[in-house]
C-alpha cells in the first residue's frame, strides 16, 4: 500500500520555496506521491445568502496542472495526482494537452484523478453546463485516452467532435492513468466501467465497505478484474493521534486500498513547517509498523 500526502492546498500560502519545500520533504521522508484538490473559483458569500459549499472565495487553490508543472521540475521520484480534477467544467482537448504536458515534463508521473464536481458557480463562470456534467465526462475520458494514444485522432461524439487532429508532445503513459472520485451510485457504475481507480470518500468504515463491494461487483459485471482497479483511501491527521493513524492505515488495508494520503489541512497549522513537520511524524508513525 502506497502512502502519499494530501496538499495544503488552502493553507499552504503562496510562496514558491515553500511549495517546491513540502513536496521535497514528502518526497525525501518516502512518500511516493502528492495529491492536490481542484477548485478554480470561489464563490463570493456575501451575495449568496443561501451558500453551503465546502468551499468560498476566501480558500486559496493552486492550479493542479501549473502546480504539477512547477513540481514536476522541483521533484524527481514523486507521483503527481489530482484528487480530484473536475474535469466537466474544463475544455476536454484543453485538459488532454494539459495533462499530458505534465506527464512529459515529470517523466511519467502524472496520476489524473477526475470527477463531475459540485460547485455550480464553477460551471457558470467557466461557460460550461452543470446539468449534463456526469454523461459527459464519459465521453471525455474516451476522448482524452484517444488524444493520449493517437497521433491523430477522428472523433464524433455527442459533445465531441474532432476532424483528424492531435496533441504534440504526447505523453510518456500512454495513456495516462485515470481515477474517479466520488460516491454516489453512477460514480461507482462509470469507475467499474471505464477507471483505473477509485477515490472512495470518508472514513474507512462499513459504508466504505460496501461500497467498494459494489464497485467490484459492477467491475466484474463489466468483464472486468475487480483488482486491477485501484483504490486510494485517506488518513485525517485530526482523526486522532500515532495509535489511531495506524489503525486507520490497517483498516484501509483490509479494504484492499492500494493508496493511502495523509490529510493534515483543518489541523490549525499556520505554516508550511508545521505542515512539513505533520507529515514527518506521520511518516514515523507509518514505518514505525511497517
Amino acid at each position: 500500500m502506497k502512502l502519499g500526502v494530501v496538499f495544503p492546498q488552502t493553507e499552504i500560502g503562496s510562496d514558491p520555496g515553500a511549495i517546491r519545500d513540502y513536496a521535497q520533504t514528502a518526497e525525501g521522508l518516502g512518500y511516493s506521491h502528492l495529491l492536490a484538490y481542484d477548485h478554480v473559483l470561489g464563490a463570493d458569500t456575501s451575495q449568496r445568502d443561501a451558500w453551503r459549499g465546502a468551499y468560498a472565495l476566501h480558500h486559496a487553490f493552486h492550479e493542479p496542472f501549473v502546480l504539477f508543472g512547477f513540481l514536476a521540475a522541483a521533484t524527481r521520484t514523486l507521483e503527481l495526482v489530482t484528487g480530484v480534477l473536475v474535469l466537466g467544467q474544463r475544455q476536454t482537448a484543453l485538459a488532454a494537452k494539459q495533462a499530458a504536458a505534465v506527464d512529459v515534463l515529470s517523466e511519467g508521473r502524472l496520476r489524473l484523478g477526475v470527477g463531475i464536481g459540485w460547485n455550480a458557480v464553477e460551471y457558470e463562470a467557466l461557460g460550461e453546463p452543470f446539468g449534463n456534467r456526469g454523461r459527459r465526462i464519459e465521453e471525455q475520458i474516451e476522448v482524452m485516452r484517444a488524444l493520449w494514444t493517437s497521433e491523430a485522432v477522428s472523433f464524433q461524439g455527442r459533445w465531441h467532435s474532432i476532424p483528424g487532429a492531435g496533441i504534440n508532445p504526447m505523453p510518456i503513459q500512454r495513456p495516462i492513468p485515470i481515477w474517479i472520485g466520488g460516491s454516489a451510485d453512477p460514480v461507482l457504475r462509470r469507475t467499474a466501467r471505464l477507471a483505473d481507480g477509485y477515490f472512495p470518500l470518508g472514513r474507512p468504515n462499513d459504508g466504505i465497505r460496501d461500497r467498494l463491494a459494489l464497485l467490484r461487483e459492477y467491475a466484474r459485471e463489466a468483464g472486468r478484474d475487480p483488482a486491477d482497479i485501484g483504490i486510494e483511501g485517506q488518513v485525517g491527521y485530526t482523526w486522532g493521534d500515532e495509535g489511531a493513524w495506524v489503525e486507520t492505515l490497517g483498516a484501509w488495508r483490509d479494504l484492499g486500498a492500494t493508496h493511502v494520503t495523509v490529510n493534515a489541512m483543518g489541523a490549525g497549522f499556520t505554516t508550511p513547517q508545521e505542515h512539513m513537520d505533520a507529515i514527518r511524524r506521520f511518516k514515523a508513525a507509518a514505518d514505525a509498523v511497517a
